[in-house]
């Protein structure tokens, strides 16, 4: 079988899986004979995102900016203190453990503390994406940079490479899988932070979590509520799309994680 027709069939599973789901989904309104302020039907849903295209457009572009933000905060702090962990066993022993401590902070006690930091609106909301998005690409790139080859660090030791070499010549290019497989873990929760962020301490109107403020408001915007989660959904795949096409493009010639994958 060509390449060509194995990708094809790759969109099969996927595509039958959500065809079966959205089925069970107007099943699930027949036989239970769910109202539509409970549970909308697919296609109400739908007609409300069209109907609110505009206001939903403007709030994922106003949402997504504040989610890159912290999404980018994340990454390159992330990546930052793996180094430091990674430099030493005595000061990943002394400081990891409060890196776990961080995140297992729950978000919602840590909004009304950034709140009187910095008052409501984006400073908070990207300093919620940003702790939401860290943990995952701090510790994947940890776990990169302690996992390096042992005879190539041999070899460097025998060749009497700096340690500025080591790191930049073989730690890092070793950790790059593990740095990218963090950081599409965090293309998923910098989206899901900054709503939650705008929900809870959010002031501009035109973002997807004050919008799902006012649509929850009224009973018969249920199907408007569903087209947010729609197109979070959507900003949320674009975040992982551009990260797993960066991870090809930089992987794809040399790890076997993408080789094939063309």
């Amino acid at each position: 079988m060509s390449a060509p027709d194995q990708k094809k069939i790759l969109w099969l599973p996927p595509a039958l899986t959500g065809a079966a789901l959205v089925a069970l989904w107007y099943a699930a309104i027949a036989i239970f004979k769910i109202p539509g302020y409970v549970l909308p039907a697919p296609q109400a849903v739908i007609a409300a995102a069209w109907r609110e295209r505009a206001s939903l457009g403007h709030a994922m572009l106003h949402t997504g900016e504040t989610a890159l933000l912290g999404f980018a905060a994340a990454a390159a702090g992330g990546a930052a203190v793996a180094l430091v962990l990674a430099s030493s066993r005595w000061v990943k022993a002394a400081l990891y453990p409060w890196v776990l401590v961080l995140q297992m902070v729950p978000v919602v006690v840590m909004i009304p503390i950034f709140v009187i930091w910095w008052g409501a609106g984006r400073p908070s909301i990207t300093a919620i994406a940003f702790i939401i998005a860290f943990f995952p690409v701090a510790a994947s790139t940890t776990l990169g940079l302690v996992s390096t080859d042992r005879g190539m660090l041999d070899l460097f030791t025998v060749l009497q490479a700096s340690k500025a070499q080591e790191i930049f010549l073989l730690r890092l290019p070793s950790a790059l899988p593990y740095f990218l497989a963090g950081v599409k873990i965090a293309a998923t929760l910098a989206p899901i932070g900054a709503i939650t962020g705008e929900f809870l301490a959010g002031t501009n109107p035109e973002t997807l979590g004050y919008l799902l403020i006012v649509y929850r408001a009224d009973p018969g915007k249920m199907p408007e509520v569903f087209a947010v989660a729609l197109a979070s959904y959507f900003l949320g795949l674009l975040f992982v799309g551009v990260v797993q096409w960066l991870s090809w493009r930089l992987l794809r010639d040399w790890h076997e994680s993408e080789r094939g994958a063309e």
